[in-house]
């Protein structure tokens, strides 16, 4: 059986009120951006999307749907009217698709259309008989089903699945606002992002470069993280920061110990900029508390001190394995364990401060006017657009 069309279900965007049409919008433009692919239309109702196949492989198109932040769950659909033979055929080759042997199964009617003849247990009972009529090794479990053929009747037509599948969840990338997402190639920063992007957030990611210290591979790995990154329904501007000089001034200027500090800080600041330049709100890190030096909470504070930005931490109560498990499931782990080290783990100190003095920090760095420096790495950050064949879309929404 070919599929025609899937049915898309909001989930949490069905909470929303008058802003909702905000989201789906949101949700339709990623979808379309994702799949690039005209021969898929796209159709935003109040409570449901539907995307007709016209001829592309639902298999494909399932494969990036699970990915699209703000779709709770979707379901590959078989159009009928609502002439009740038609709707008992096509329910009986659905479950016969379905099946894999012996199996267990429910009818789950839900009747929109009052105007029906038969009420929901009338159809579950003329379907299901039908259906089991029709087939070997095939019962009824209404409390724990290996599967439920789920029928819905419309005024305009009759739907029906065998399959639901599960979806990301959360909101469309880009629905609540813009960030700027401090970029590593380690584990923790590609979660991070994926995170705020589940929650609706456009990431613009920002990275440090420092050649020859970090290698053009380096810089292609953090590339590849970002383009898996825009799996999940949104477009990532990937700035990429030349951070080599100022880097080899910190290391002059302060003491050994406190390098790491005033290199993060610097960072903020750059990232700060970005944030202005792009109009996004926040900044995003990939930081776990106590995880690393920087990350104590002596040094976040010590850090945060350079900016009134709020800074955004969604893996700071996370462990290691906990964020080790979530790369492999978004899919960046094995890019993010390539051994091809980025600035921050090259310049690494021997023994970094735990616990910095905020006061000592700016005391070392008042000796040197780095906002020229500052200024002159912003203007000269490399911009990346991602996913790497953007389509525009604008026409088409």
């Amino acid at each position: 059986m070919n599929y025609d069309r899937i049915l898309i279900r909001y989930g949490e965007m069905s909470t929303k009120g008058r802003n909702r049409s905000k989201f789906t919008n949101k949700m339709k433009s990623n979808i379309k951006r994702l799949l690039n692919d005209d021969r898929v239309n796209i159709e935003a109702q109040r409570d449901r999307m539907f995307l007709y196949l016209n001829g592309a492989s639902f298999e494909d198109v399932k494969e990036k749907l699970v990915h699209v932040s703000g779709i709770q769950s979707f379901s590959p659909v078989v159009k009928t009217s609502q002439n009740l033979e038609e709707i008992k055929e096509a329910a009986l080759l659905l479950v016969k698709k379905a099946m894999d042997g012996p199996a267990s199964f429910k009818v789950s009617t839900r009747r929109a259309d009052k105007q029906f003849p038969l009420d929901t247990h009338e159809l579950n009972h003329e379907i299901g008989g039908y259906v089991l009529r029709g087939t070997e090794d095939l019962t009824v479990d209404v409390r724990n089903p290996d599967f439920t053929l789920t029928v819905e009747v419309r005024a305009e037509a009759v739907y029906l699945s065998s399959e639901t599948i599960a979806g990301a969840g959360g909101l469309p990338a880009g629905a609540a606002g813009k960030a700027v997402l401090l970029l590593s190639g380690g584990l923790d920063s590609p979660v991070a992002g994926y995170m705020m992007m589940k929650r609706g957030v456009e990431i613009e990611a920002v990275h440090f470069f420092s050649p020859p210290y970090t290698s053009e591979r380096a810089k292609q790995k953090v590339v590849d993280l970002a383009d898996v990154l825009t799996r999940y329904g949104g477009n990532v501007r990937l700035h990429i920061v030349p951070f080599t000089h100022i880097q080899e001034t910190i290391h002059k200027q302060v003491p050994e110990n406190y390098t790491m500090t005033s290199t993060r800080r610097i960072m903020m600041r750059i990232a700060d900029k970005i944030r202005q330049e792009t109009g996004a709100l926040a900044i995003v890190t990939g930081e776990s508390l106590g995880q690393v030096a920087s990350q104590t909470m002596e040094s976040m504070a010590a850090i945060n001190d350079v900016t009134n930005t709020p800074v955004l931490r969604p893996l700071i109560a996370t462990d290691k394995l906990e964020i080790m498990e979530m790369a492999r499931k978004i899919g960046t782990h094995d890019i993010s364990i390539l051994p091809f080290e980025d600035c921050c783990t090259i310049f690494t100190p021997a023994a970094p401060k735990t616990k910095p003095k905020t006061e000592k920090v700016q005391f070392f760095e008042s000796f040197l006017d780095f906002e020229p420096l500052i200024d002159q790495a912003v203007r000269e950050t490399e911009l990346i657009m991602l996913p790497k064949k953007e389509a525009e879309l604008d026409d088409l929404l």
